[in-house]
């Protein structure tokens, strides 16, 4: 090992072999941090952790979090591992508030033993529920309605109190729909079952699956769609960087909204799928799935004052065209 390499300073990244995680620790290594990818690979893949060494481990493991924290010494904790399937969380809670609530517990402990005060949470929109006004701003209140987003709420909570009783600064990061892969073709979406919309519709672009199903037609929007707010994972990333930088600059706890500020029905999704793929895509329409909200749509302009951020993937059909290019490179493999 370089000198070189054992003085970058690094990042202890929960969830690190996952999608958002995977993207996060790439976006660190081009900043000029050593990201320590910490997975249990029950949901992520140990090939996508290709900027940093591998921890194979639960967040719930406090004992093997201890040891990690030990072997490497990280300056702050990017927190992305987590349960993430809204109708799985509504089916079965108890693995969330288990995973997600009781598994971030033990990683803020372990964290706060070993003397970090620096903590960056990938939080959620689930965490509003279904608001009364678009789009979300960050004191819209926060009611949601499904166990994955009151999972990541009780996590929220935590953060502020562990703020007050000993310092632990954090910024939790709720963002919408992450989409779209690494332009550079190394990492991207990748999840067995995948239940997110993009993905799924390039699947039936390249008839991997029979149609897309498209899960109520009958909300009050325009075109009877959902309608949610997609944000690129590298835009993403790149702001967990940003809340590293805001707060080793000594930045307090808050939470912040990451979206684009522009909603797409699933509809919309669709036709500019159908243009990226230059492919019909089968559609299949059924009824409304339980804890879905017509629609969800940020006003981030707080983290734009507090990060900087500002999203450079906003066109959907290039979005699309990143996550087609993904989905080609793997589709031999599967």
């Amino acid at each position: 090992m370089s000198a070189s390499y054992r003085d970058t300073p690094r990042i202890l990244v929960t969830g690190g072999a996952g999608y958002v995680g995977s993207h996060a620790c790439k976006a660190l290594k081009t900043a000029g941090l050593l990201p320590v990818a910490y997975d249990n690979l029950s949901r992520g893949h140990r090939e996508l952790v290709r900027f940093g060494p591998f921890e194979q481990g639960d967040i719930r493991d406090s004992d093997r979090l201890r040891s990690v924290f030990s072997i490497h010494k990280p300056i702050a904790v990017m927190h992305f591992a987590a349960l993430a399937y809204v109708g799985e969380s509504v089916a079965e809670p108890w693995l969330y508030y288990d995973n997600n609530f009781v598994g971030a517990l033990s990683l803020i402990e372990a964290t706060r033993d070993a003397g970090i005060d620096k903590f960056i949470f990938s939080s959620t929109c689930a965490t509003y529920g279904t608001p009364e006004r678009q789009p979300i701003s960050e004191d819209t209140p926060q009611a949601p309605i499904n166990a994955y987003g009151r999972s990541k709420l009780a996590t929220e909570f935590a953060l502020r109190d562990y703020q007050m009783a000993c310092g632990m600064r954090s910024v939790m990061l709720r963002y919408f729909n992450a989409c779209g892969a690494d332009p550079d073709g190394e990492i991207g979406e990748r999840h067995d079952p995948e239940p997110h919309l993009i993905p799924r519709i390039l699947m039936a672009a390249a008839g991997e699956i029979d149609a897309i199903d498209v899960y109520g037609t009958d909300y009050p929007t325009p075109d009877g769609t959902a309608i949610r707010d997609y944000v690129h994972v590298c835009d993403l990333a790149h702001a967990h960087v940003a809340a590293l930088r805001y707060l080793q600059a000594g930045g307090r706890t808050t939470a912040l909204n990451l979206g684009t500020g522009r909603g797409h029905s699933v509809r919309d999704v669709i036709e500019a799928a159908m243009r990226a793929t230059s492919r019909d895509i089968p559609v299949r329409y059924g009824t409304r799935r339980a804890g879905d909200p017509p629609m969800l749509v940020a006003d981030a302009s707080l983290a734009k004052a507090t990060l900087g951020f500002a999203p450079k993937w906003l066109d959907m059909g290039e979005i699309i065209a990143s996550a087609w290019r993904w989905q080609q490179k793997l589709a031999p493999a599967k």
